[in-house]
């Protein structure tokens, strides 16, 4: 009976000569009137009815569909090997019965796809939105023959018994292959997604697809899936293969020929149903669990446009060109090495004609701290008792000269059986360190009494500690770095990692090789760095060794582990930035900034090391420091984006530990932090400032630590009202202007000190003011943010501006790892003009 209903209903509904029974359609027949007899066999005394219409494109169809019948649609078109064109379905129901939709199945050679009419597609929190006009892009499976015809048919089912209305149109997308450097316009919206064909031209194996809307929602999705069917392209199963991103109004992905057999792609768009993914607002609860929700009007312009990415002749012109901006830097040392070797010789030649040596005729070089208003200053002091007791022990306290030849052998002695407790002649004296200190004057001799071969192995713990840190922070982050990299690759989800997605150039497995590249300035600057200390270091060493007593006894005492520790710092930086930049993102952007916290850290313990050598704190402490400021980095990431409590606590840290150590600073160590700390407070502001108004007896010190102190109150205040969410950066911006603020301070008061800088030092501070200045406009430029959405983040991409290889950040990469290499230069030769001036003429501020 369901069979003869078959065969009834076919000539019944033909109009015209009866067309040609090929085997496709006999076959879609027989296939329909089977299901039929099977299905409908269930249902006692009902019998449904199947419809087989011929049909054509670009004719509207307006049927009604019920339970008692069903419609195909049989449609043929001729597909050619070298043109693809698409075939699109367009499908409106008129009734509003949301309980018994329609079903549209759609049978093609290769594919079949189905969808149901009102679609409801669901949204977070189990949402869900119904569209009663739905358009879908059929798959074209590739063809071998030059020419063939396909066939494809559009079965319409419901199971509601009362009549539905719908239209259903069929068109042919003429424009369904992307062209190279063409752009493409075309309108989505959830219910209707798109996607268009690309290939690969001749000679071209990477492109950039780039998709842009002046509309920032609402969101979309694009994707790059490999030409097979099914094509996903809906919101809910867009990210089962190929790759995606987010986007609101910028999109791009880049795309190699080799990760695509077929020499060629799919790029999809799709609307999503809500836009919390792009940083949208989320919309309000429905006020039942399976209430459905109006999405409104979410159709969206959009433009695409696919271009040729650079060549590898471009990759081999950026990697020339870093490598020769950095390794120019090499030969510039190079030469003024071999330059300032030559003047040396000069200057020994001209010493040997003149037969006159200090060693020979027990004189000191004349120096113009000798007549300077600071030459009497040892004997300044603060009060009468502390004046008598100086006075008393002047002669024994002050520098001991110990013989040329007992100086030298002890410089030869092994420094592994020197121990900094058996050797440490303060430690032996301590009634006298307290009274030296309080002089209103001290002079660097006052601070540099220790062993120098105790000092120069406690500075050198600075660098192998630092070497040691290093290592075991480095293996876990390049082996977690390659795994993120290892999953954006598989799983293809590009809001994984915050590229400039414009100037992404991949090379292997890596996305963004030039941002990688970049980093190389703070390797190989470092490393310069390193080779420049280490020369000093042996000529220092070889001074010593012949007992020169300008090495012995004059300029700011050489100790050179905090230098090694620097340079290892930058080329440290360089390495963990790299490793940042395989896939930016908010989980590992401390890579970037740890050894950013320690360079600023170590650029101040060298400036007050300078003239405070004995006592600068130790390795142990400093890093344990630094280690908080970190932990503190890491806290502020995960917890602070809005957490008041968290900002209060860290406000309190922040302003507390500045007055401790504003406390140390003042002092010079001479204090104690026990249970009578409160009693000698309230005793000392009794006596200066209530029984009798004194004025700060160190009135340089003063004055810097009371700026020092209006800086980070600003600055925890500031934190506490806004509230950055971009914490790391926050703490290195506090960091940065206590370094700057200290440095000021330093030169300030060596110019006051009636000292002078020497020609190098000074184009030194000049030139690195300048690039800092460059790189901080680069920097500000933010081509990405991880403080906002993937899709957010993209709108800030560029182009790039350098060679069409480097962006902006990278410009940031070369010009602060210049920057910071001169930074290091001007701490290293900033005090060279005391070399020949005697230490207990060179004050100590």
């Amino acid at each position: 009976m369901v069979l003869r209903s078959c065969w009834k209903s076919r000539h019944k509904n033909s109009s015209g000569p009866a067309p040609c029974w090929t085997r496709p359609r006999l076959a879609a027949l027989l296939w329909l009137c089977v299901t039929q007899f099977v299905c409908g066999s269930g249902a006692e005394g009902e019998t449904n009815t199947v419809i087989q219409k011929d049909a054509e494109f670009d004719v509207t169809y307006n049927d009604t569909v019920t339970s008692e019948n069903q419609t195909i649609y049989a449609f043929n078109h001729t597909v050619s090997r070298n043109k693809t064109e698409g075939v699109r379905v367009f499908v409106d129901v008129l009734s509003q019965g949301f309980e018994s939709p329609i079903l549209f199945v759609v049978r093609q050679k290769q594919a079949v796809v189905s969808f149901q009419v009102p679609l409801i597609l669901r949204g977070l929190y189990q949402r869900k939105y119904p569209y009663s006009h739905v358009g879908r892009t059929l798959c074209q499976p590739p063809t071998r023959a030059a020419s063939e015809t396909q066939y494809f048919f559009v079965d319409v089912s419901t199971l509601s018994s009362l009549g539905t209305n719908y239209q259903l149109r069929v068109s042919r997308v003429e424009s369904f292959t992307l062209q190279t450097d063409k752009k493409f316009s075309f309108t989505a919206s959830p219910s209707q997604p798109q996607y268009f064909k690309y290939v690969f031209p001749d000679g071209v194996d990477t492109v950039i697809v780039k998709v842009n809307s002046e509309m920032t929602f609402p969101c979309s999705v694009m994707s790059i899936q490999d030409i097979q069917c099914p094509v996903y392209d809906l919101d809910n199963n867009v990210a089962f293969i190929g790759m995606y991103q987010t986007m609101t109004k910028k999109g791009a992905i880049t795309v190699q020929r080799k990760d695509f057999p077929s020499n060629s792609f799919y790029v999809v768009v799709v609307v999503k149903t809500e836009d919390e993914a792009c940083g949208g607002p989320l919309r309000f609860y429905p006020l039942r669990p399976d209430e459905l929700i109006d999405a409104g009007n979410r159709s969206k312009f959009i433009d695409v446009i696919v271009t040729p990415a650079i060549n590898s002749e471009v990759y081999v012109m950026g990697m020339l060109f870093c490598l020769g901006i950095f390794l120019s830097f090499y030969l510039l040392t190079l030469l003024m090495t071999c330059l300032e070797n030559k003047r040396m010789k000069k200057r020994e030649v001209f010493q040997i004609a003149a037969d006159m040596s200090p060693a020979e005729t027990g004189k000191t070089p004349a120096s113009p701290y000798e007549y300077g208003s600071f030459a009497d200053n040892g004997s300044t002091l603060s009060s009468e008792a502390i004046t008598d007791s100086a006075t008393s022990t002047d002669n024994n306290y002050g520098y001991v000269e110990q013989s040329l030849d007992s100086i030298g052998r002890s410089r030869q002695e092994s420094l592994s059986s020197v121990e900094e407790d058996d050797y440490d002649t303060l430690d032996d004296i301590n009634s006298d360190k307290n009274i030296v200190r309080t002089k209103k004057f001290l002079c660097v001799s006052d601070l540099s009494r220790k062993d120098k071969r105790i000092l120069s192995k406690k500075y050198q713990i600075y660098f192998w500690n630092i070497a040691t840190i290093a290592v075991f922070y480095a293996l876990p982050v390049v082996q977690l770095v390659i795994t993120y990299q290892t999953v954006v690759n598989v799983t293809g989800n590009q809001d994984i990692c915050f590229y400039n997605f414009l100037c992404a150039h991949p090379l292997g497995a890596l996305s963004a090789f030039n941002n990688i590249l970049s980093n190389l300035g703070y390797v190989l600057l470092g490393l310069l760095f390193l080779l420049i200390v280490l020369k000093r270091d042996i000529v220092h060493n070889r001074a010593l060794v012949r007992n020169d007593l300008n090495a012995l006894e004059c300029g700011i005492p050489k100790h050179f582990g905090l230098y090694y520790a620097m340079g290892t710092a930058l080329m440290m930086e360089g390495l963990l930035s790299a490793c940042y930049h395989v896939c930016p993102n908010y989980t590992n952007f401390q890579f970037d900034t740890s050894f950013m916290y320690m360079i600023a850290g170590l650029c101040m313990l060298k400036l007050y090391q300078k003239r405070h050598p004995d006592i600068n704190a130790s390795a142990y402490t400093a890093y344990a420091c630094l280690a908080g400021v970190i932990f503190f980095s890491v806290l502020g990431v995960v917890f602070g984006k809005g957490n008041t409590v968290f900002w209060i606590i860290f406000s309190v840290i922040h302003i507390l530990s500045t007055m401790l150590l504003s406390t140390q600073l003042y002092y010079m160590g001479r204090w104690r932090l026990d249970s009578g700390m409160l009693r000698r407070i309230v005793y000392v502001i009794y006596t200066d400032c209530i029984r009798q108004c004194s004025g700060p007896m160190y009135i340089d010190r003063m004055v810097l630590l009371v700026m020092g102190n209006i800086v980070n109150w600003s600055l925890a205040a500031y934190g506490l009202i806004e509230r950055p969410n971009d914490f790391a950066s926050y703490l290195l911006a506090i960091a940065i202007c206590n370094l700057l603020l200290y440095f000021a301070f330093y030169i300030i008061m060596k110019l006051r000190s009636g000292e002078r800088i020497q020609c190098l030092a000074l184009v030194c501070i000049l030139f690195t003011a300048v690039v800092w200045g460059f790189a901080l406009y680069f920097f500000f430029q933010g081509l990405s943010t991880w403080q906002k959405t993937p899709a957010e983040s993209r709108e800030h991409n560029r182009d790039c501006i350098l060679l069409s290889f480097f962006d902006d950040h990278d410009i940031w990469h070369f010009l602060s790892s210049i920057a910071m290499f001169g930074s290091f230069l001007v701490l290293l030769t900033m005090d060279d003009d005391l070399d020949t001036v005697q230490r207990d003429k060179i004050l100590a501020f």
